[in-house]
């Protein structure tokens, strides 16, 4: 069973750990390094205590830590829609092929009803196509594919929102 649970501030350690597993297995498309003391270290870790508008979840597989998903609130658009960023997305590689990461994305989505904005570096192209995959399925195709000054790949853009409206 796949479930989500909200990461806790007494937490915070074991999401200090699962990070360093995902900027490693992140490593290969990101140009950051260790630090001197052998670590990635995730410098906006604090904030998701310290902040509003940020969610830092776990992902579990039978009660087993699988993952995690950092989802943050920024701002509201034109429509004055909330406007969700996912801003880190973590499937272990053992849970991955399980469709654990889809069912994640898609029970995120319908929590935080909204615009949504999941972004891909441009290297990352495994992201590129788990991304576009789970989008189209989650949105039947009504989704947007961007490209924005401040981000160097694409943005899938879409409302949860109508998605709810269509399933009731």
């Amino acid at each position: 069973m796949i479930t989500i649970h909200k990461v806790e501030y007494e937490q915070k350690s074991i999401l200090r750990n699962l990070l360093e597993l995902y900027k490693y297995d992140f490593s290969e498309f990101d140009p950051d390094d260790v630090n001197p003391n052998g670590l990635y270290e995730y410098k906006y870790l604090d904030h998701y205590w310290t902040e509003d508008g940020r969610y830092p979840f776990f992902i579990k597989v039978d009660d087993k830590l699988a993952g995690f998903a950092l989802v943050r609130d920024i701002g509201a658009n034109e429509s004055n829609q909330t406007v969700y960023w996912m801003a880190e997305f973590f499937v272990m590689k053992k849970y991955r092929r399980m469709k654990v990461g889809q069912f994640v994305a898609y029970e995120l989505f319908d929590n935080f009803n909204g615009h949504w904005k999941v972004a891909q570096m441009e290297a990352n192209t495994p992201a590129q196509a788990f991304w576009r995959k789970t989008i189209e399925r989650y949105t039947n195709g009504n989704y947007l594919e961007v490209r924005d000054d401040t981000w160097e790949g694409p943005i899938q853009t879409f409302s949860s929102a109508t998605r709810k409206r269509e399933k009731a």
